[in-house]
């Protein structure tokens, strides 16, 4: 039996060598080495509160928390059976280095033990740690657009005033305000509109960082638009100024008209901005009344102006005068008799051709008389009617003479002259 065994030793092994190749031959025929590829791979951090916990804050670099490509090599029954739900990529801070980098540990959920290799493009995670903080700032409301001609922007509200951001110091030390937008573009009508809260830095630029935690996102904001309107203001002067003084009637404000705003039902209403006389009162002033009368007190409910510029306050003068005298020479045969009852006639009786008429008024007024224009009459009638008298008989009157001057310039003293009534033939 032994020598049986050993007869043909070498054929034998020869054989057994061949089958063994057969089968390595035939094995990886049907079953061979194959490669799967899966792209943009998650890497799940952990232990994460190592660094939360002290009052630290992470942030990954270069998007080092995604493997691009990850490839894995096995056998064809395993690459068939896996996909991109079984590839495990993590990474530990209990591992985080001395540079800031967390190793990144592949494998899959299955058949991990049989693989002949996993590796991605990537091996670590790249993070930037800092101290996190927090600040609180007010929103301001940004409008963009332009409202429609006759229209402006009146008073802007936020439903909450405030927003809390935290993050790392070195990017939320950039932030410099918070502002909630609204295009205004067309609009006639209030705006009522949820608004996005951005981030800005001093040079006015948008910071936006994955980093940044918001208290708010999005801030109701009311944008109140008012319809545009310019009216003028009529100013009133009352009161009669000291004995020797006379006001110009002339009134010298740094505005006469001005631009108001307000809800379309109430501006509608408005033709004037009235200022009432007792503001402009100048009893018993014997220099110009110069005063700032602040519009603000005569607005009607719900309006604003609409000037940019303009707060309401506007410089006003009265001009007041002392009273100036002029004298003139009137001529007896110029006087005028009118009004005499029928049956009459009436004739001047004077020593002299002439006399002296002393006038009193403004200095303007009194140099634009026309002497020559001046007109004086003997109203008998009015005279009469001064005297009670019913009729009139033959005889001697001395009756105030009349002239026809405006308003602005006044007789300083009567003047009566004797006239001789006779009955007429």
């Amino acid at each position: 039996m032994k020598n049986r065994l050993s007869q043909n030793l070498g054929l034998k092994l020869g054989s057994f060598l061949f089958a063994c190749i057969l089968w390595i031959i035939v094995t990886n025929i049907n079953d061979p080495i194959k490669t799967l590829t899966v792209y943009n791979v998650p890497v799940n951090i952990q232990n994460a509160d190592l660094i939360t916990d002290n009052g630290k804050i992470y942030e990954v670099l270069d998007n080092t928390d995604t493997i691009d490509i990850v490839t894995i090599s096995a056998k064809r029954s395993i690459i068939d059976s896996l996909g991109e739900s079984n590839i495990v990529a993590v990474a530990d801070m209990n591992d985080l280095t001395s540079i800031n980098t967390i190793n990144i540990q592949l494998s899959t959920n299955k058949y991990n033990d049989i693989l002949e290799s996993i590796r991605g493009n990537i091996d670590s995670v790249k993070l930037n740690i800092e101290d996190k903080t927090s600040k609180t700032l007010p929103i301001r409301i940004d409008t963009t657009g332009t409202v429609r001609d006759g229209y402006m922007i009146g008073e802007s509200t936020l439903e909450q005033n405030l927003i809390e951001i935290s993050g790392p110091e070195s990017v939320i030390s950039k932030v410099k305000r918070a502002a909630a937008t609204v295009n205004v573009s067309g609009f006639t009508n209030n705006i009522g509109t949820d608004s996005e809260i951005r981030l800005y830095d001093e040079d006015d630029r948008i910071v936006a960082s994955d980093s940044i935690n918001k208290s708010i996102n999005k801030v109701r904001v009311t944008v109140e638009i008012l319809e545009m309107k310019t009216v003028p203001i009529n100013w009133k002067v009352t009161g009669t100024p000291a004995r020797g003084y006379l006001a110009t009637g002339e009134v010298d404000a740094m505005r006469n008209e001005v631009v108001i705003a307000g809800r379309s039902k109430i501006i509608q209403n408005i033709e004037s901005i009235e200022i009432p006389e007792s503001v402009l009162d100048i009893s018993g002033m014997s220099e110009n009344l110069e005063t700032i009368v602040d519009l603000n007190d005569y607005l009607p409910d719900g309006v604003i102006f609409a000037e940019e510029n303009f707060r309401g306050r506007v410089q006003v003068n009265v001009f007041i005068e002392p009273i100036a005298e002029k004298t003139v020479t009137m001529y007896v045969s110029r006087i005028q008799i009118v009004n005499m009852p029928e049956g009459f006639k009436g004739e001047i009786e004077s020593d002299e051709n002439t006399y002296q008429l002393t006038l009193t008024g403004l200095a303007k007024d009194l140099d634009a008389l026309e002497v020559s224009a001046l007109q004086a009459t003997a109203d008998v009638a009015a005279f009469m009617e001064a005297e009670r008298m019913e009729t009139m008989s033959a005889g001697h009157y001395f009756v105030e003479l009349t002239y026809n001057l405006d308003e602005a310039v006044a007789v300083k003293a009567a003047v009566r002259v004797r006239m001789n009534v006779t009955e007429a033939e």
